[in-house]
């Protein structure tokens, strides 16, 4: 039997062959292992360092490994939220010459959380609340792309921090499988399968004492259908218009495009008799300010964060000379929002110390900067202006953070 290595990009290999391939993964000597949190799983799970790139690799039968290993890369091409698939190492053998089960290897998702790790300190009921709602979220777009999850859960889920809120990524595709379009039934599993298992789960923090006396396991379980429920509907329903209010549907539109959704795809009916419109959105896309913000800023950045930088990018356009709106002497948005990079995201976030970010990524910088900001200069009365709100941010709020962590590990 020989060792076979099937990746995503040619540069994989070189670096996985590094990897002790040949040693049970519960095994693996400490210096490939990386120290991150791991959720519960049915398999073993490691992470590892393969060149400059930190990798999960999960013990999972040959059939299972090559068969999620294919589902992970359906919904990156959907661009559905889920963890990037890298590789499948099959053929694998010990010293002794005895067959090893094969492996499958994903890229860690920077930022991320499971959700045990988020309950080591007593999460406030509204916090639960902005993880069933990103939970939700997900749940929608893959149904939104015909992907029937099967076994949705907290376990199964990634989370980062989004603004003031927070993504959910899939993380485990094992039960899944991808169709033109989902039945009734299809979603309704989904939705009585993850209402169970996060009852289930919540109740297991709750007999271990991480669960806030507030939260009821039961009700918030129940919670997730009715997010979805409200979601799909808004996202899905047939709209039916007067002739004469046609522009209705520009406002039902914007409103999901308010929801970070945009309509990729319409059908539009008149009546026999001419006075009433239908209006039904038939391909419904998510991530709507992140397209826009990459568009203007060529940023990459969550839906919420994307619109928080969005809502600033437009005050501060507002302000600019050139700023021309309809005017073919004005200034292109493109060549603003490049200014608006350059003056300002920029050396916002690089006044924030390396050290002292953590694990937030730019835009989560920039974001948690804008409300800072909001919040001293609605003590002050004045726009306090970035620069100051930067300085306050990082000597009051993230160095005593960063020396509470350091006190914490140690």
């Amino acid at each position: 039997m020989e060792l076979q290595i099937t990746a995503t990009d040619p540069a994989h290999p070189a670096t996985l062959l590094d990897l002790p391939w040949d040693v049970p993964l519960a095994e693996w000597p400490e210096k490939h292992l990386v120290a991150l949190p791991r959720g519960i799983s049915r398999h073993v799970v490691r992470f590892a360092r393969a060149g400059s790139e930190v990798v999960a690799v999960k013990e999972v039968g040959e059939w299972a490994a090559v068969r999620e290993y294919a589902l992970l890369r359906d919904l990156d091409r959907l661009a559905v939220p889920s963890v990037d698939p890298v590789a499948v190492v099959t053929g694998r053998t010990g010293a002794d010459g005895e067959p090893l089960e094969p492996v499958l290897i994903t890229r860690q998702l920077k930022g991320s959380l499971p959700y045990r790790s988020m309950f080591e300190t007593t999460m406030r009921p509204t916090t639960i609340k902005r993880l069933l709602d990103a939970l939700a979220v997900l749940l929608v777009r893959l149904h939104l792309s015909g992907f029937a999850w099967g076994d949705c859960s907290l376990s199964n889920t990634l989370f980062r921090r989004d603004a003031g809120a927070y993504a959910a990524y899939l993380v485990d595709a094992e039960t899944g499988q991808i169709q033109p379009r989902l039945t009734r039934g299809q979603r309704d599993y989904d939705l009585e399968v993850a209402q169970v298992n996060i009852v289930g789960e919540l109740m297991d923090l709750e007999a271990g004492g991480s669960l806030h006396p507030a939260v009821d396991p039961v009700p918030f379980g129940q919670e997730i259908v009715q997010r979805y429920g409200d979601l799909w509907h808004e996202l899905t329903r047939t709209s039916i218009y007067p002739r004469d209010k046609r522009h209705y549907i520009d406002r039902r539109i914007r409103r999901l495009n308010d929801l970070g959704f945009d309509v990729a795809e319409m059908q539009i009916q008149r009546s026999p008799d001419g006075d009433h419109v239908t209006f039904l959105p038939k391909v419904v896309d998510a991530g709507h300010h992140q397209r826009q913000l990459l568009r203007l800023t060529g940023l990459d950045a969550e839906e919420n964060q994307a619109r928080s930088l969005l809502n600033d990018l437009e005050t501060w356009m507002a302000t600019q000379e050139d700023y021309a709106p309809g005017d073919p002497l004005g200034a292109r948005p493109e060549v603003l929002a490049h200014r608006w990079v350059r003056d300002v995201f920029r050396p916002a976030v690089r006044a924030v110390p390396f050290e002292l970010r953590g694990e937030a990524d730019t835009a989560q910088i920039y974001h948690e900067l804008l409300e800072h900001r909001w919040y001293l200069s609605e003590r002050a009365q004045r726009d306090v202006g970035l620069a100051s709100a930067a300085e306050d941010y990082i000597e009051n709020i993230l160095r005593p953070r960063a020396a509470a962590a350091a006190t914490d590990v140690t």
